[in-house]
Formats: C-alpha cells, sequence, structure tokens
C-alpha cells in the first residue's frame, strides 16, 4: 500500500517510516501540512498518516481541504488531543479512524489493514490477484480465465486469503473468522482445506501446478502471494523501538 506519513515529530516519522516499509509498503514522509497537500495531489497514496499539530499548516486544515477536492486517500488521525471532540470532529470532517498517542505500533498497522479490508469489502465486488479473480456477489473463482468451481467453505477461505493478500494469517485466525470456530479447536482442519483449495487452484494458473500461490509461512500460518514476493521479515528490535516512540 502506498503510504504518505504526515508527522513534524521526526524521530516518530523516521520510526513509522522504517516500520511500515518492514510491512512491505511504499512510504513517503513529510514533516508539514502545505507538504502533505502537495504530495498527496501529486502521488495520491492511499493511506494518509496525519498529525494534527503540525507547521504551515494544521491537520485538520489539512483534512478539510483534501476532502474538499475529493481526495480519496483513507485518513487516520494521530493525535495527542485527548478531546473526544476534536476526534469527533476529524470523523465528521472526513476522517476515516483517529488514533490517540502514545500508541503501540501494531494497533496502528493493525487499524489500517482493517480501514483496507473495510474498503475493499463495500467498494469492488470482485478480488483481484495477478491471475485470481473472486467474484464475491456472483460466488465465482477464475484462473487465467479458466472458471474453477469451489465448495463454500472453499470460496469462503480463497475470499479470507485475498482480503489479506500479501499478509500471514494463522490458523488459529482462520478457524475464528472462516469457520466460526473457536480458536482452539482442532486446526487440521484448515490444512486440509488449503490443500483442496491449492491443488483447485494452482493448476489452473498459468505457470501450471505447484507455482506457490499460497504460501506456508513456517511456524505462522498460510500467506496469499506467487507473485513473486516473499513475506517480509519483520525485525523485531526496531518495531520494539517504533512501539515505544509511539
Amino acid at each position: 500500500m502506498r503510504v504518505l506519513i504526515v508527522e513534524d515529530d521526526r524521530s516518530l516519522g523516521a520510526f513509522l517510516k522504517s516500520g511500515l516499509e518492514l510491512e512491505g509498503h511504499q512510504v513517503e514522509w513529510v514533516e508539514d501540512g502545505e507538504a502533505a497537500l502537495v504530495q498527496t495531489a501529486a502521488e495520491h497514496p492511499e493511506l494518509v498518516l496525519l498529525d494534527l499539530g503540525l507547521p504551515k499548516q494544521d491537520g485538520m486544515e489539512v483534512l478539510t481541504e483534501m476532502r474538499a477536492r475529493h481526495d480519496d486517500a483513507l485518513v487516520m488521525v494521530l493525535t495527542e488531543r485527548s478531546d473526544p471532540h476534536v476526534q469527533e470532529k476529524c470523523l465528521d470532517m472526513g476522517a476515516d479512524d483517529c488514533l490517540l498517542k502514545p500508541f503501540s505500533f501494531y494497533v496502528l498497522t493493525a487499524r489500517c489493514r482493517a480501514l483496507q479490508r473495510r474498503r475493499e469489502q463495500y467498494s469492488n465486488p470482485v478480488l483481484r490477484h495477478g491471475d485470481l479473480e473472486l467474484h464475491r456477489i456472483e460466488h465465482t473463482v477464475a484462473r487465467a480465465g479458466r472458471a474453477i468451481g469451489l465448495t463454500a467453505k472453499e470460496f469462503a477461505l480463497l475470499e479470507f486469503l485475498m482480503l489479506h493478500r500479501g499478509e500471514c494469517v494463522s490458523r488459529s485466525q482462520l478457524l475464528t473468522e472462516v469457520w466460526q470456530m473457536p480458536a482452539q479447536t482442532n486446526q487440521n482442519v484448515v490444512d486440509v482445506y488449503i490443500n483442496y483449495l491449492r491443488g483447485k487452484l494452482e493448476g489452473a494458473g498459468l505457470h501450471g501446478a505447484h507455482d506457490g500461490l499460497i504460501e506456508t509461512v513456517r511456524g505462522m500460518g498460510y500467506m496469499l502471494d506467487g507473485l513473486g514476493r516473499k513475506p517480509v521479515a519483520r525485525d523485531p528490535d526496531l518495531l520494539s523501538a517504533i512501539s515505544r516512540a509511539a
């Protein structure tokens, strides 16, 4: 995802940029409101992390101008202003979420993913990943133009993986979200259905069987990728530092 950080605190801005790049995002960082408006107009980021207390132009003014010109970037406001009326005003002005400083880096990234999923869920009934296409209303799946017949559970599993593409999802997460079962349930059912899904999808791909569309992330879970990008390794020391700095 293309992310713009608008933050005048240099230590926090640098930490956020490094951490989000480790997560696999394309990140730009500016330190004042005027630069934020120039950057959003020129680069059209998908997500803006917007501090309110900015030099040259206040964050609320930046948000107002972005929405006035119908900029459709997701905007998450980052603020030290604990007054709930400030957060209410930001949301009414068009912010998609507000996060109070100090915050956990992991909470920040989870909320960014949630915003992205919410937009995808309601903006486009068709999910695409490489040569794979899933139509959420018609409940059809095709790969490289070839229709693929899936059971209802296989379809739900693939839909969840596509909504989280490029992100590792755990077996426990799949059990609770796709099967609506407790995370402590025997997780073998997840592995069985992943294998069913792989068998149906991989033979239909442009590159034939075993093309790695659904990757196993050892010790963690599964990830829809197969486009030449490997899961991004996280640096726990750096992410810990980011959480403390925030």
